[in-house]
């Protein structure tokens, strides 16, 4: 039954009339809500293996022309939520680099294939960010790959649900640091260097900031710190012209999720909880992102968008 059910979203999310994210719609119907059946990945999660499929805006983002010749580095751009910016700045007129881990190269190869679909320039720059010599050479990598820097979307994160503190270890609280915060700070030190007045970057945090799941509490707590990371940067680097804000979304179909993100058992409500009472699609974040990177949020600066399905947040 499960099985059945998703095949026809995989079908729905293919339909670019129903999902077409400048067509008038309801965003309750615009798509169904999900029932993914109890699966499990090993960390990372690719989302060739995920069940139903995430839409990334491959068939449903068309773009206005926003971004024409902006050059972008998005972190995590090889599936999720980072796959779906990567597309959605392409189609609007950037040139992309990802930044991903080498185990989810089936992934990233489908985001390059998009962006060069597009006209644009792709860069893939498999890596890993524990690893201090790749987050120190990232941002210079795109750069010198894209001729130029102007937008950084520090997107990739690190997120396994544990039942209890007592089973937290220190290893993986420092590696959740690690992946999602030390490595946002040394890869934006780098990035700032080479990035003109006009430029723009993007932290991806989460509803967990403000309303952490009890399985979720390392990952919470770096999302706490990426909003303050964000509004103190944002006033430092306002006089020189670069903008600082952030994302928080809400419960996304994306591979972290049945990548022992969330218990397995959960999978199936995953979302529900949501006034709007489905879970997210990637492509559904992608134009806070737009809207972020573009001109027109020339006056916005260390602010945080809610992206979440309508749960209250600060």
């Amino acid at each position: 039954m499960a099985n059945d059910q998703t095949t026809s979203q995989d079908s729905a999310m293919d339909q670019p009339s129903r999902t077409d994210q400048l067509v008038f719609q309801d965003p309750v119907s615009r798509y169904p809500v999900i029932e993914p059946p109890e699966q499990q990945q090993s960390e990372p999660g690719l989302d060739a293996d995920m069940y139903p499929h995430a839409d990334i805006g491959e068939h449903s983002y068309r773009g206005t022309g926003r971004l024409t010749d902006r050059k972008a580095l998005v972190t995590g751009g090889d599936s999720g939520i980072g796959a779906a910016v990567a597309v959605a700045f392409a189609r609007e007129g950037a040139d992309v680099a990802i930044s991903y881990l080498p185990a989810e190269e089936e992934d990233a190869q489908r985001v390059i294939s998009i962006i060069e679909s597009c006209g644009r320039k792709a860069v893939a720059l498999p890596g890993d960010l524990t690893d201090d010599a790749y987050t120190g050479e990232v941002a210079q990598q795109a750069a010198a790959a894209l001729g130029g820097l102007d937008i950084l979307v520090n997107n990739a994160g690190k997120q396994v649900a544990v039942e209890s503190i007592e089973e937290l270890s220190d290893e993986q609280v420092e590696e959740t640091f690690k992946v999602n915060i030390q490595a946002m700070f040394r890869i934006t030190r780098q990035a700032v260097k080479l990035m003109p007045a006009g430029s723009t970057i993007i932290n991806t945090t989460s509803i967990q900031a403000y309303n952490p799941s009890p399985t979720l509490v390392d990952y919470a707590s770096t999302k706490a710190a990426i909003n303050t990371f964000t509004k103190g940067l944002a006033q430092q680097l306002a006089p020189r012209g670069i903008r600082v804000n952030a994302v928080a979304p809400g419960p996304i179909w994306t591979p972290l999720q049945p990548s022992h993100g969330q218990p397995i058992e959960a999978l199936p409500d995953f979302g529900k909880q949501t006034p709007l009472g489905r879970a997210g699609q990637p492509t559904e974040l992608a134009p806070a992102y737009v809207f972020l990177a573009s001109s027109e949020s020339s006056y916005v600066l260390g602010e945080t968008l809610n992206v979440n399905g309508g749960t209250p947040s600060p």
